[in-house]
């Protein structure tokens, strides 16, 4: 029987399982389709600005079982494309014909002083918990100096999301009026708040912030953390009890174990069947893969919107290279933004100029519908399982 390992069970992974499974169901193939991961639950990594992070898991063997996908709990340490093999740090060994890697994106460590030791971050289940309980201690000690000062460093799409809750993240712990006293600092290096974004959005941005009590300090570059708070470029400080990190996002480490070319944020370089530059048995999906969307010269971002899809696509192309068929081309044209603005609503886009479509609390809505239902791994029957991760008629 032919084995298909796929290593990662994010957003990107579980949709390349299920998918593969689907597919070696329909072709009645002799294949079988294993996931390995540290952990069964799948961290629901965009809503890890919001409230009550230890709720934002949900498990996947309800949706791997379902698919007849073997699931493998524990945490690689090497792989080897030669012997066509996986070691896991228990010192077991997963063998493979054709692998999958989806293993995500991580925050390493800024390449300034003292982020490891005083800043904290919500990129990870296990940091967002970290900062929730910061926020706790905070709120039992009112008198400790900086108390009342949060600053957060990085004005992409994490920083903004975090700034606009951020008052109603105090008020859990401490009350309305910790939460009104309180001073929230998004220090930004660019000239402008979300410099991704461009010029279509940024006025809903900043209006927002402004409404939620958010201080912007831009064309900032900070040289320094410690203990009491921020040093700035120029000597300029925040003195601060809480500092949350929001930048600096690199593809998983494992990618340095495949041979390839690799980008500047460490992704697989991959062809259009998300197959790895190179090789003919391993493909690359979601964060750890620069593929490109469409013809226009767009390549998908570190983003839940695309690992998704991108896993779809890695999952039907392993099978279908394994039955000898031709791939489908992953494309994913159709672009969309939808920023959460806290108390002021939310901003949706479309394409990549991000024309503004809808704003407000109509933004809202659609942003709590891809937060609490789009983005979570399908549960019931089989059927119900394969048909909530098919690709669509719009390719998605």
């Amino acid at each position: 029987m032919t084995s298909i390992l796929v290593v990662g069970g994010g957003f990107a992974g579980v949709s390349a399982a299920v998918v593969a499974a689907d597919e070696i169901r329909s072709h009645k193939a002799d294949a079988a389709v294993t996931l390995v991961s540290e952990t069964d639950q799948m961290t629901i990594r965009p809503r890890l600005y919001e409230k009550n992070p230890e709720t934002l898991r949900a498990p996947i063997r309800p949706a791997l079982d379902a698919a007849g996908v073997a699931f493998v709990e524990g945490a690689v340490a090497a792989i080897d494309t030669g012997t066509r093999s996986v070691t896991l740090k228990d010192g077991r060994s997963l063998s493979y014909d054709r692998l999958i890697l989806a293993t995500g994106s991580e925050l390493p460590p800024l390449p300034v002083p003292g982020v490891a030791d005083h800043t904290f971050n919500i990129d990870s289940y296990d940091g967002a918990v970290a900062f929730d309980r910061q926020l706790q201690a905070v709120a039992k000690d009112p008198g400790a100096p900086g108390h009342d000062t949060y600053v957060i460093v990085g004005g992409g799409m994490t920083g903004i999301e975090l700034a606009a809750e951020m008052r109603n993240r105090i008020a859990q712990h401490g009350g309305d009026d910790a939460a009104a006293a309180a001073k929230v600092i998004l220090v930004e290096m660019a000239d402008v708040i979300g410099p991704e974004f461009g010029d279509n959005p940024r006025p809903v941005i900043d209006t927002a912030l402004a409404e939620a009590g958010v201080e912007q300090r831009l064309g900032c570059r900070v040289t320094g953390f410690d203990a009491a708070g921020v040093t700035l470029e120029g000597g300029d400080r925040i003195d601060a009890a809480t500092v949350v990190v929001t930048v600096g996002l690199r593809a998983n480490g494992l990618t340095a174990q495949i041979p390839g070319e690799r980008d500047d944020l460490g992704r697989l370089a991959v062809g259009d069947d998300l197959k790895v530059a190179g090789l003919a048995d391993v493909y690359a999906t979601g964060d750890v893969a620069r593929a490109r969307v469409d013809d226009a010269g767009n390549y998908a971002l570190m983003s839940c919107q695309h690992a998704r899809t991108m896993g779809k696509y890695a999952g039907l192309n392993v099978v279908r290279d394994l039955l000898g068929e031709a791939p489908r081309p992953y494309r994913q044209p159709d672009y969309t933004t939808c920023l959460d603005l806290g108390n002021s609503g939310a901003v949706f886009t479309t394409g990549w100029e991000r024309d503004v479509q809808k704003t407000g609390a109509e933004a809202k809505e659609r942003k709590t519908m891809i937060n609490t239902q789009w983005i979570y791994p399908p549960t019931g029957s089989a059927d119900e399982v394969f048909a909530a991760l098919r690709i669509d008629e719009r390719g998605r």
